[in-house]
């Protein structure tokens, strides 16, 4: 199969500077949101009767675990387009995706755990949606370490883009885990199939809390995307450079 070629740097068209400026933004309502929720979540909600005060987690995992979710439906779709159109931004966004997903699926399970010491007596059990997370986690590392020590070039990036679209398998059963199998594991919090019965304070707390969450990876991406398009460049100059030597 031939080689896919991207456009050189100097064939890309410029980058429009607004972006600069939309990243300020999210920037900033990150932190405005951040400060918000924490004062919510430490002074303002009141405290779950039966789990006391290690509920609090409850506002930073759920949106967390929304998040580590997204990323990995995120890193499908992009790379998805980057087999169908070969433009090496998408490959960019799948890249930067799988970054912070991993991240995030590993405080997924660190905030589970503390969470589920105090409410089960244990830091870990073989709950199918933990289990489920983990598998997630191992296809975030998976990638990563695809793309770290894989074939480089285009080979790498497509065996990565596979991977990816089958990882995203995971997702829909992490958040169907607890209808689907009997677990020990709390209802389901958010999404369509969602039934909460939270005091009205606490739905607030958590719905800005989720906000919060999703504003603060919108600037995540946009900064890592930027960052490694520009380490892509770089990568270009240095191919450029050897071949010229």
């Amino acid at each position: 199969m031939a080689e896919t070629t991207y456009p050189t740097a100097s064939q890309r068209p410029a980058r429009r500077t607004g972006a600069i400026g939309m990243r300020d933004v999210f920037f900033v309502a990150s932190a405005v949101l951040v400060a918000l929720t924490l004062y919510l979540v430490f002074f303002w909600v009141p405290t779950e009767a039966n789990l006391g005060v290690s509920q609090r987690i409850f506002y930073f995992h759920v949106p967390i675990a929304w998040l580590g979710m997204l990323s990995i439906i995120v890193v499908a779709v992009a790379s998805a387009m980057n087999l169908i159109t070969k433009r090496q931004k998408w490959d960019a966004l799948a890249y930067a995706s799988a970054e912070l997903g991993a991240i995030f699926a590993s405080l997924i399970i660190v905030t589970g755990a503390i969470w589920a010491k105090p409410v089960w007596g244990v830091w870990w059990t073989w709950d199918a949606k933990l289990t489920t997370t983990l598998i997630l986690w191992f296809i975030y590392v998976g990638y990563l370490m695809l793309r770290a020590y894989g074939p480089k070039g285009s080979q790498g990036v497509r065996y990565a883009s596979v991977l990816a679209l089958i990882g995203a398998i995971d997702a829909p059963i992490i958040y169907l885990a607890t209808n689907w199998w009997r677990t020990t594991h709390p209802d389901l919090n958010i999404g369509p199939l969602a039934e909460s019965d939270l005091d009205s304070r606490m739905l607030l707390t958590f719905l800005i809390s989720l906000i919060t969450f999703t504003v603060m990876y919108v600037y995540l991406m946009m900064e890592r995307y930027a960052l490694r398009r520009q380490e892509d460049d770089l990568d270009e100059l240095y191919r450029t450079a050897a071949l010229r030597a």
